[in-house]
């Protein structure tokens, strides 16, 4: 699955301009650059369990959406915060069938701009964290799905999102080893197909499959990273740490 990602660009201006293709052209960033000053929240470890707000990219732009899908029928706080909690990831073979994605995934696709992501090997008894990232260095994109809801106690609109996840590729089914998971990461070529809100069921289902593995690596990195209470979100995070017990891949 995928619970931990590294958000790295700060610069505003700089997303916009790598996902420029992207945007239509009567887009302006209005509220993000006023409540941002031209910089976004750096991240070199953040938990999706802890609802962070992050910048998608849906057909209509880019905007600031919280992890953990809210379904727009949700009644109350107390649903919604129940339910977020279960929708950090929407298992891609069964998106279409579950209540709180299927009319998401027909309208409301988006992406998630991301430096890398943590994923977990076990190997005799532990766990060791790895971070995995475009062989480049350059930001990657989850597919996602997102949905509007309306608090029904103070009127407040939130934006949020669940990451797609499909069956592991080579690489992620040696560090991902136990459940075998991996996000949903779109080549260049298929994110404005993916964002498209006139596609037929079988053509989204034919982009939720996983990426070759030779677009990506992954090192090991600190066992720090193992527990919530450690402070995680630090540059160390993304640092490579060798384990000689761990064979290389």
């Amino acid at each position: 699955m995928c619970y931990s990602v590294a958000y790295l660009e700060k610069k505003i201006s700089k997303l916009v301009n790598r996902y420029k293709s992207l945007l239509p052209p009567d887009w302006q960033p209005g509220n993000i650059h006023h409540h941002h000053a031209g910089e976004l929240p750096v991240y070199y470890f953040v938990s999706g369990f802890s609802h962070p707000n992050l910048p998608i990219f849906t057909a209509s732009g880019l905007t600031l959406a919280s992890w953990g899908l809210i379904p727009f029928w949700s009644k109350s706080t107390e649903t919604a915060a129940k339910i977020r909690t279960g929708t950090l990831n929407a298992v891609g073979e069964t998106v279409f069938d579950k209540p709180s994605y299927r009319g998401s995934i027909r309208q409301k696709r988006c992406i998630l701009p991301v430096s890398g992501f943590y994923e977990w090997r076990e190997h005799r008894g532990t766990k060791y964290p790895y971070y995995i990232h475009s062989n480049d260095g350059s930001l990657m994109s989850l597919g996602c799905i997102y949905d509007k809801w309306t608090n029904p106690e103070s009127g407040e609109i939130i934006d949020s999102f669940s990451i797609i996840t499909t069956p592991a590729n080579d690489l992620l089914e040696v560090i991902h080893n136990r459940k075998k998971r991996m996000p949903l990461i779109l080549p260049p070529e298929k994110e404005k197909e993916w964002l498209t809100p006139q596609m037929k069921n079988e053509e989204i289902k034919a982009l939720i499959k996983p990426l070759d593995s030779t677009k990506l690596s992954a090192h090991t990195v600190s066992r720090q990273l193992n527990h919530s209470r450690n402070v995680r979100d630090i540059p160390e995070a993304i640092e490579p740490v060798n384990y000689p017990e761990l064979s290389n891949i």
